[in-house]
C-alpha cells in the first residue's frame, strides 16, 4: 500500500496515465493525493476530470483556482461559457458536466492526515496560520461551497482585496480565505500577498518573502505538500514540498510516496506541445543590503 501526492495536472491526462503506470498504482490498495488544478490549459481537462472523478474512492484532491475558476464559468449562462477556451468548453458543454462539477465543488481546500504526518494544499498559508487554524479556515468556505450559497461565493469570490485579517467578515473573508489557499507565491512577514509575483525566488519584489520562508512563522506539525508554483520548480525546505514542476507547460509531471521513510520522488515528461505561458515580469534589483535567503530549485518554464 502506497500514497502518492501528484502536482498541478492542468488538463494533462496522458502524463497523468503515464505517471500512473510508472508508480505502479494498484487502485485496490494505493491511495493519490492531486493537489488541485486539476484542468485548463493542458487540452484534455475532460478526460483528466473523468479519470481522477473515476478514482474518487481511492483520492483525496484540493481546489486549486483553476478549478474554481471552472466551478464559476459553470454557474454563468450559455453564452458566456462559449467565451472561453476550448479546453474549458469541452468540459462545460459535456454530456455529464453537471455530474463532473458537482463533485468538484464538493472537494476541500485543505486535506490533512495527522497519522500519515502530511497536511496538502494547492498553493500554501497565510504566516500566522498553524495547521489547526489552516483547517479551521478552510472549513469555513468548504461549508459555503457546499451549501445553498454555493452560486453568490463562486460570483463574488474574484479579487485581490482585502488582505488576509482576522477580523474579516462576510465575503470579504472568504475571498481572502481562498486566495490563501490557491493563489499564495510571495508575500509581505504580515501575510500581504503580492500576486503579481509570479517567478523563482529572487525575482521579486524587496520586501517580500516566499510564503514558507518568512521571518516569524507559524510553527507546523504537519509535513505540507503543495503544487501551484511551476517556476519554482521541485522545492523540498522549510517542511514544504512542492511539486508543480510545470507539466503543462512541457516540463515534469511529478508524484511524491507520502508513506515512505526515504524521499522517493517519480516523474514523467508532460505535454508534448506546452501551453503558451504568460510573459515573465522582469526580474527586480537586489539591494546589497538585502539579505533575504536565496533559493536555487530546480525551475521549470512560467505559469500561473
Amino acid at each position: 500500500m502506497s500514497t502518492w501526492a501528484i502536482g498541478d495536472l492542468q488538463g494533462c491526462h496522458e502524463p497523468l496515465q503515464r505517471l500512473l503506470e510508472r508508480i505502479r498504482f494498484d487502485p485496490a490498495v494505493d491511495r493519490l493525493w492531486f493537489c488541485g488544478d486539476l484542468v485548463n490549459r493542458g487540452g484534455e481537462s475532460l478526460e483528466t476530470l473523468r479519470l481522477v472523478h473515476s478514482l474518487r474512492a481511492q483520492s483525496n484532491v484540493v481546489l486549486g483556482n483553476h478549478d474554481l475558476s471552472l466551478l464559476a464559468i459553470g454557474e454563468r449562462r450559455p453564452e458566456e461559457q462559449r467565451k472561453v477556451n476550448p479546453d474549458l468548453q469541452r468540459v462545460l458543454f459535456a454530456d455529464d458536466a453537471r455530474i463532473l462539477l458537482d463533485w468538484l465543488r464538493e472537494q476541500p481546500l485543505v486535506h490533512a492526515d495527522r497519522n500519515l504526518g502530511w497536511m496538502m494544499v494547492h498553493a500554501g498559508l497565510a504566516p500566522k496560520w498553524t495547521t489547526t487554524l489552516a483547517e479551521k479556515h478552510a472549513r469555513e468556505v468548504e461549508s459555503r461551497l457546499r451549501g445553498d450559497g454555493y452560486r453568490k461565493l463562486l460570483k463574488n469570490m474574484y479579487g485581490d482585496k482585502p488582505a488576509w485579517s482576522p477580523g474579516l467578515g462576510g465575503i470579504d473573508r472568504e475571498r481572502a480565505i481562498i486566495n490563501i489557499f490557491t493563489r499564495l507565491r510571495y508575500c509581505t512577514p504580515r501575510g500581504r500577498i503580492a500576486f503579481d509575483e509570479k517567478g523563482a525566488p529572487g525575482t521579486q519584489a524587496a520586501g517580500l518573502y516566499p510564503w514558507y520562508a518568512v521571518p516569524g512563522r507559524a510553527e507546523r506539525d504537519l509535513k505540507i505538500v503543495c503544487g501551484h508554483w511551476s517556476t519554482l520548480g521541485l522545492f523540498i525546505g522549510h517542511g514544504v514540498h512542492a511539486i508543480d514542476t510545470g507539466a503543462v507547460w512541457g516540463g515534469k509531471l511529478t508524484a511524491l510516496q507520502l508513506d515512505s521513510e526515504e524521499l522517493r520522488l517519480v516523474q514523467v515528461p508532460g505535454r508534448d506541445v506546452p501551453a503558451n505561458p504568460p510573459r515573465p515580469r522582469p526580474p527586480h534589483h537586489r539591494s546589497l543590503g538585502d539579505q533575504r535567503p536565496r533559493q536555487a530549485p530546480e525551475r521549470t518554464p512560467a505559469g500561473t
